[in-house]
């Protein structure tokens, strides 16, 4: 069978340990985008404040401020048995839930959030680690492109599901199916075959160790651009998603549009990521990523033209061009680091690619008062496409040739 043949779905799932990766990703997604959007309703429910509510959000992602620290765990021994634990302790985390059932238990509610968002970027690093050894090379971008198709889908979905879920039955149900599906999720885990090699005993000084992927980032010529990229790409983001609801208002239409305006972007998203496996393979990482966020960037500036087609169409294209930077980036990570440090390197991209992304929330909160859309959105798109050229510009060829190499 060629690489070539066949649809990247196809191939993955016909690789069993890809297989189940991808189905414990379809699993853990579900059920944690159930929860991401039951708990804001919960606590709005709760306490009647928008502002707490909003909070939820930000204790899932305070985390992963600490990814270097955090991945060092993923490299302290085996990531399979690891990724069991942890999927079982989340679980077991959630089931605290079931004791919130008033405004003086929310304390409760935002320290399971945080221990939550904790155990989700330990989770993330080894399973990068682990995905890295347990699949072959030629069917990474494949995998991490119909990850994010898979994430983006669930996006779709699950929260549908959540939202009837607490309708129905409360805050503790939508806990219960999110503590299930990690049990499941845990299962599928531990029918993976891999074969992993006992961890090396640890040398130097915690810090040193923490600072070790970072360094590995800064230091290899081909992860410094697509990391540093990614997060000016999601500092732009963050800036941008701030002018969702005056770009609503800006067509005239009430602020529930704005789900459509998600949906559309989520549709995009699966899109493609289903294209970002042979995308990679065609233009290699740095190619694939400048083209993903020069779409991005044109698409966040044609968004401040007030005509309903133009914003969907661009809700569609900021969905294609977005992924591309982070699917690129998390697969040259894997392919290009050393399995010792695969967990701690997972973990500071992640945190210096999201990282930015809290600080764009809040700056474009600020500047979404002071700068209109005509400003705003306009200098975000020439920040992208500027990223896009520079990253563009001198190809990484060794990783081009690497990654054709997988077809």
């Amino acid at each position: 069978m060629t690489t070539t043949s066949t649809w990247p779905l196809v191939r993955v799932v016909r690789d069993r340990d890809a297989g189940l990766f991808l189905a414990g990703a379809v699993v853990s997604r579900f059920g944690s985008s159930a929860m991401w959007l039951a708990c804001g309703v919960w606590v709005k429910g709760l306490t009647g404040s928008d502002g707490l509510a909003a909070l939820c959000l930000l204790a899932l992602w305070l985390p992963t401020l600490a990814g270097p620290a955090l991945g060092t765990l993923a490299d302290r021994g085996r990531r399979r048995p690891l990724l069991i634990a942890l999927n079982l302790a989340s679980a077991l985390l959630l089931l605290a839930l079931l004791a919130v059932g008033s405004a003086d238990r929310l304390w409760l509610l935002f320290a399971v959030l945080v221990g939550y968002g904790a155990l989700g970027v330990v989770h993330d690093a080894a399973e990068s680690a682990l995905v890295a050894a347990a699949v072959a090379p030629r069917l990474l971008g494949d995998f991490n492109g119909l990850r994010m198709t898979v994430t983006e889908g669930m996006k779709l979905v699950a929260p549908l599901t959540g939202a009837g879920l607490y309708a129905a039955y409360g805050g503790r149900a939508v806990a219960l199916l999110d503590a299930a599906t990690f049990v499941l999720a845990a299962g599928l885990c531990a029918a993976v075959r891999v074969r992993e090699a006992p961890p090396e005993p640890p040398a130097g000084h915690w810090w040193e160790r923490t600072a070790e992927g970072a360094r590995h980032l800064w230091r290899h010529p081909g992860l410094r651009p697509l990391v540093l990229a990614g997060g000016v790409t999601m500092l732009c983001a963050g800036i941008g998603g701030a002018t969702l609801y005056p770009v609503v208002d800006s067509l005239g239409r009430p602020p529930a549009y704005a789900g459509v305006l998600y949906a559309v972007q989520g549709a995009g998203s699966v899109a493609g990521g289903l294209l970002a496996g042979p995308a990679l393979r065609h233009l290699g990482d740095r190619w694939f990523a400048a083209a993903g966020i020069g779409l991005f960037g044109a698409a966040v500036a044609v968004r401040a033209v007030p005509v309903e087609p133009v914003v969907l169409a661009s809700s569609a294209a900021v969905g294609i061009g977005l992924p591309a930077v982070l699917i690129a980036a998390l697969t040259a990570v894997q392919r290009e680091t050393p399995a010792v440090l695969r967990g701690r390197a997972a973990a500071a991209s992640d945190t210096l690619v999201f990282g930015p992304n809290v600080l764009g929330l809040a700056v474009g909160a600020a500047l979404v008062g002071v700068a209109g859309l005509w400003l705003l959105l306009p200098a975000l798109g020439a920040v992208l496409l500027t990223t896009a050229l520079v990253l563009a510009q001198r190809p990484a060829r060794p990783a081009r040739t690497a990654a054709k190499s997988m077809s």
